[in-house]
């Protein structure tokens, strides 16, 4: 039965990051949760029986896919992942500026505030390469088109189009902690922490309703006291859900390809 590992994947070593894995139990059923965590090291940890702590800290830190890949397999009792989704540009090039796949998805989203980011040579840099090599060396290939076996498959994903359709919106979903101020300026911090709060309760309904199971570990209110910057370990495992279900749509050939040979961006 197939399986999917979402990434929301930190540009940077010095930022945590959201990982998920869903999987189906029977061809014609849905979609289940099985595991999300805020960090690499607490996806790992749930795999050797850890629970994760959300209200704690995630810790930063570079992916190892080997290590994700074998606790995968650990949570999913010895079946294999077939796709791994990431939040963050891939190439089968060098990346050295904004690819084809950027441009088109800032072309076409663009108007509904989902224009892509700008990859460089530095960031994601190394960071994205040794990511993908490290899938490459477990028998997955870059998806950059339906050509590529579903069962050994890596996909880039951008949450903020995939938000899109989940939630039946037609403008990007503000629920980034890192730009609360934008969103709402001139409001306190209190204020934005409950808009935040209510912006990624919405994501989560809209997740409960594609992937069965997946329990509510969301903070309860109220948010007295609490940080934007609380906020943002449910954020980023929040994005590793949706990156785990763009890549089960892309399972089931219902996701769309922007780019060329070289990168592909894959959104409902």
């Amino acid at each position: 039965m197939p399986a999917v590992l979402g990434i929301d994947a930190a540009w940077t070593a010095n930022e945590p990051s959201g990982v998920a894995l869903i999987r189906k139990c029977s061809d014609d059923g849905p979609w289940e949760y099985v595991a999300v965590a805020p960090s690499y090291e607490s996806f790992i940890a749930i795999a050797n029986r850890n629970a994760v702590q959300l209200e704690q800290r995630p810790a930063a830190g570079r992916p190892e896919p080997g290590r994700l890949l074998e606790a995968a397999d650990q949570l999913l009792e010895g079946e294999r992942v077939s796709v791994v989704s990431v939040d963050m540009p891939m190439s089968n090039v060098r990346i050295d500026g904004p690819r084809q796949c950027d441009n088109e998805i800032s072309r076409v989203f663009g108007a509904q505030g989902c224009s892509a980011h700008s990859p460089n040579a530095h960031r994601p840099g190394p960071i994205s390469t040794n990511l993908l090599n490290g899938f490459r060396g477990h028998g997955y290939q870059l998806a950059v088109d339906h050509g590529v076996d579903r069962n050994n498959a890596v996909i880039e994903v951008y949450p903020h189009p995939a938000l899109l359709a989940l939630l039946n919106r037609d403008y990007r979903v503000p629920y980034k902690v890192s730009n609360s101020l934008r969103y709402w300026p001139g409001t306190t911090v209190h204020y934005r922490v409950n808009q935040l709060a209510e912006k990624l309760r919405n994501i989560y309904n809209g997740l409960a309703e594609v992937i069965q199971g997946i329990p509510d570990f969301l903070p309860g209110g109220p948010y007295v006291g609490r940080t934007l910057a609380s906020l943002k370990r449910y954020e980023d495992a929040l994005d590793a859900l949706v990156c785990a279900w763009v890549g089960s749509l892309y399972f089931e050939c219902r996701a769309n390809h922007h780019g060329d040979g070289n990168a592909a961006i894959w959104v409902p």
